[in-house]
């Protein structure tokens, strides 16, 4: 995912602050601290979305997946009602880093690893940074490639890398997300595995022939991979490549 691939929305009001604390899964209240991470959710606790927030005064940036900005301003815009919000496109271009942060920028909130994000007029010149790399190596899901509709936030990390806020109150699916935290023990979730040999992404894994998970973002010999941990205890397959997992 290249920084071109994020779209910046702008919500302004004065019910703003208090629209989105009821729907997301993270405490509006820490954008005074710097960007919060969130998501939406489905009231069965399934994953819609995921962005960054950025208080900008009484404004609130919104930095989402391209592929999934249409379908989340639609989805914003159902729930607003007769909240004081207006949500609008801007021109606002996300640049990262993993370098000293510039005066504009914030640090990313899922992980000390993934640098910073600024919010500028312009694009973002050429970026060499292997994002993917880093996001294998500290189990951070990607929309569209690890995080889909039949995902569960907690069996995808979110609680590690800061997503989700259990303190804050109710939000759209916080009844079933709750539920798992504090009355279940995951048994399907990501991991890293190491892979040797050809597998593509959205690949079926299989141990000892039995359904074990799904193969999702790879980087070199490692990748991220969604599993049932019953049966990822020794090698599995996908494809022609064969998997061992290591976290």
């Amino acid at each position: 995912m290249t920084a071109s691939s994020r779209r910046i929305l702008r919500l302004t009001g004065p019910d703003t602050f208090d629209f989105l604390q009821g729907l997301i899964t993270n405490d509006i209240a820490r954008l005074d601290q710097g960007l919060v991470y969130a998501a939406l959710l489905t009231p069965q606790g399934k994953y819609i979305a995921d962005f960054f927030l950025k208080a900008d005064g009484d404004v609130v940036l919104l930095d989402a997946d391209e592929a999934q900005a249409d379908m989340l301003v639609q989805r914003l815009s159902m729930y607003k009602l007769r909240a004081d919000v207006t949500i609008e496109q801007t021109e606002l271009h996300l640049h990262r880093g993993t370098g000293p942060a510039p005066e504009d920028a914030l640090p990313d909130p899922r992980h000390p690893a993934l640098g910073w994000r600024a919010y500028r007029d312009s694009a973002q010149p050429d970026d060499t940074t292997d994002w993917d790399a880093l996001r294998v190596t500290h189990m951070i899901p990607q929309a569209g490639v690890d995080l889909t509709p039949d995902s569960f936030i907690l069996e995808m990390g979110f609680e590690r890398i800061g997503g989700v806020d259990f303190r804050k109150g109710c939000f759209v699916g916080q009844e079933v997300t709750a539920r798992m935290k504090h009355k279940t023990e995951l048994r399907k979730g990501l991991a890293k595995v190491s892979i040797t040999g050809d597998a593509d992404a959205g690949t079926q894994i299989t141990a000892d022939g039995k359904p074990a998970g799904t193969l999702l973002t790879r980087s070199g010999n490692e990748a991220l991979a969604y599993l049932r941990f019953d049966r990822a205890t020794g090698a599995m397959q996908a494809q022609d490549a064969t998997l061992t997992r290591i976290d």
